[in-house]
């Protein structure tokens, strides 16, 4: 029964861990390409919108894109993005930002630093926040399996 209170949130803070990693790794992509330098005319080849959520919980949606682009050095690459804008549709030419090393890691966004910097930074900052308390509630939970030994052993 005690390992429940140690290994319910030793997966949470996995799940947080996994989560920044991968949201910090799409930032330092998408950084990578503004800064590149290298951009292309893509065409948006389809647009659908994703749902999750329900039942007893608020349905979230997004909208992704799936963009097809040729690169400088002729190679045709083709990339899904989400949480891009609605006003782009099938057909629409827009400009992409890619790596030469990775050019389907593009980015259809337009260079807003700032915006990423701030949106990585707040999530850094919730998880850091959600992994200390799983920490500290274990620490709890393990001094007061311990006091609970000292009294009744």
């Amino acid at each position: 029964m005690e390992a429940l209170f140690y290994v319910v949130p030793l997966l949470m803070i996995g799940a947080a861990v996994f989560t920044l990693t991968r949201v910090l790794g799409r930032a330092r992509e998408v950084r990578g390409a503004w800064g590149s330098g290298l951009t292309a005319e893509a065409r948006c080849l389809r647009t659908y919108t994703s749902t999750s959520g329900g039942g007893e919980t608020t349905v979230s949606t997004t909208l992704h894109h799936v963009y097809e682009f040729t690169t400088r050095d002729g190679r045709s690459v083709r990339f899904e993005e989400s949480n891009g804008p609605a006003t782009v549709v099938e057909g629409d030419i827009v400009t992409v930002y890619y790596t030469p090393q990775r050019p389907e890691r593009a980015t259809a966004h337009a260079p807003a630093r700032g915006k990423l910097a701030a949106e990585s930074g707040c999530l850094l900052a919730f998880l850091g926040v959600f992994i200390t308390g799983c920490v500290i509630f274990m620490v709890v939970v393990h001094l007061s399996f311990s006091a609970a030994d000292a009294f009744f052993p």
